[in-house]
């Protein structure tokens, strides 16, 4: 069952044109990597997806939601199906995880307190955080801050996780666990697309793989010389974790937590 379709589509950020002719398609139940250096325009093309960046050149369709024509006031519509999963996980600093959780669920819909803390359990135990309720961000690892993140990704059952270098904060063993269960969230049906520049983790748990190069995307997930190259490439890349590297093209980040999921759903009267 096709997801997502995109043909001939041009993505830009402001003026500059950061990819071109993009095409591909993604399945029900596929776990996706999209890989390429600083600037390839791996975050522009996950923030087509869920109507952050417009479209206006090509053919485009998430959901059965045409993104050519998305209107501002259908992007709820189209965010409530989705999972949107951030390197510095946007967690509101200022309420523990349970009232993180609940904080979502009330915006998108959600009335019963019976319902709600029922959902929140059962999210926390399938990210393995079920006695962590009670906690802030601020005393948890960055692990677990992810595990929260993950958990606030899947509370409304999205067909699609967009995974923007989830990983990207974290060391390699905390990286793989947080991998692992992605895909365990991908098995039990929802489609993982993720974007990493970890080409560990990307050969450790393979998926389909895209790459973002010279401002095309191409699918290299059966070609060992273009997955040699990425290797390559990716390896002389500056270190995620150092916080004086930014770019303007993959520095997706809010100052504002709340500003965030405000954008995201798109909420009134909160």
């Amino acid at each position: 069952m096709e997801l997502i379709k995109y043909s001939s589509v041009n993505v830009y950020q402001e003026a500059q044109e950061v990819l071109s002719n993009v095409a591909f398609s993604i399945d029900k139940g596929e776990f996706v990597y999209i890989i390429g250096k600083v600037g390839s325009g791996k975050s522009s093309l996950l923030k087509t997806m869920y109507g952050e960046l417009a479209l206006k050149e090509g053919e485009a369709t998430i959901l059965d939601f045409d993104l050519m024509k998305l209107k501002q006031k259908h992007l709820p519509q189209l965010r409530r199906k989705l999972g949107v999963i951030f390197q510095d996980f946007q967690l509101l600093s200022d309420r523990t995880v349970e009232n993180n959780l609940k904080f979502v669920l009330k915006a998108t819909g959600w009335k019963k307190n019976v319902e709600i803390t029922q959902r929140i359990q059962d999210v926390l135990d399938l990210v393995g955080m079920s006695t962590k309720g009670y906690k802030y961000p601020h005393e948890l690892s960055g692990g677990e801050q992810q595990r929260i993140a993950i958990a606030r990704a899947i509370l409304n059952n999205p067909e699609i996780i967009l995974a923007d270098e989830p990983t990207g904060n974290l060391d390699m063993e905390t990286s793989q666990n947080i991998t692992e269960l992605l895909r365990k969230i991908c098995v039990q049906g929802s489609t993982v697309i993720m974007v990493t520049h970890n080409m560990q983790i990307v050969e450790k748990y393979p998926g389909r793989v895209f790459r973002c190069k010279d401002h095309r995307l191409e699918e290299i997930t059966q070609k060992n010389k273009e997955m040699n190259d990425a290797e390559k490439e990716l390896a002389n890349e500056p270190d995620s974790n150092d916080q004086n590297h930014t770019h303007r093209e993959d520095n997706i980040h809010f100052k504002n937590p709340y500003k965030s999921f405000k954008s995201l759903i798109k909420l009134k009267n909160l």
